[in-house]
C-alpha cells in the first residue's frame, strides 16, 4: 500500500468542503477557486471541480450568476444557497468533531490500550 493513495483519499473525501468554505466568503469564478484549491495542494487536476461544481448545484447547496468580463467571455460567479450554508455549518461541526477525536487518539502515550471515550455526538 502506497502512503499516496491515503493522501490522495483523504484531499478527495474534504474537497467538497473546502470548496464551500472558499465560496462562502463570497461569490467566486471556477478559476480563481481552482488556483486557491492548487496553492493549498488541495487539488491538482482542473477537471476534478468543475464536476464537483456541478454536483453541489444540482444538490442545491450552490448557485450561480453569469457575470460580463472585460477580458472575454461572461464569467460564471457562484455562490452559497441557504441549504448550502446550513450544510457548510453541519461540516464545520463535523469537522470539530474529527479534529477533537484526531487529538485524543494523538494525545494517548504508547503502550496505552485502555478504552478511550469517544467525544459526545459523535459517530462512526
Amino acid at each position: 500500500m502506497k502512503v499516496e493513495n491515503t493522501q490522495v483519499q483523504m484531499r478527495k473525501g474534504i474537497l467538497e468542503f473546502c470548496i464551500l468554505e472558499i465560496i462562502a466568503r463570497g461569490e467566486v469564478y471556477a478559476s480563481d477557486m481552482l488556483e486557491e484549491l492548487t496553492q493549498a495542494r488541495m487539488i491538482v487536476v482542473e477537471g476534478t471541480l468543475y464536476p464537483l461544481l456541478t454536483r453541489l448545484k444540482n444538490a442545491g447547496l450552490l448557485d450561480y450568476t453569469w457575470k460580463e468580463s472585460s477580458s472575454g467571455p461572461p464569467r460564471k460567479y457562484y455562490t452559497l444557497t441557504e441549504v448550502g450554508q446550513q450544510f457548510l455549518h453541519e461540516l464545520r461541526l463535523t469537522w470539530e468533531e474529527i479534529e477533537d477525536s484526531l487529538q485524543i487518539i494523538r494525545s494517548k502515550p504508547n503502550g496505552n490500550s485502555s478504552p478511550s471515550v469517544a467525544p459526545a455526538g459523535a459517530s462512526i
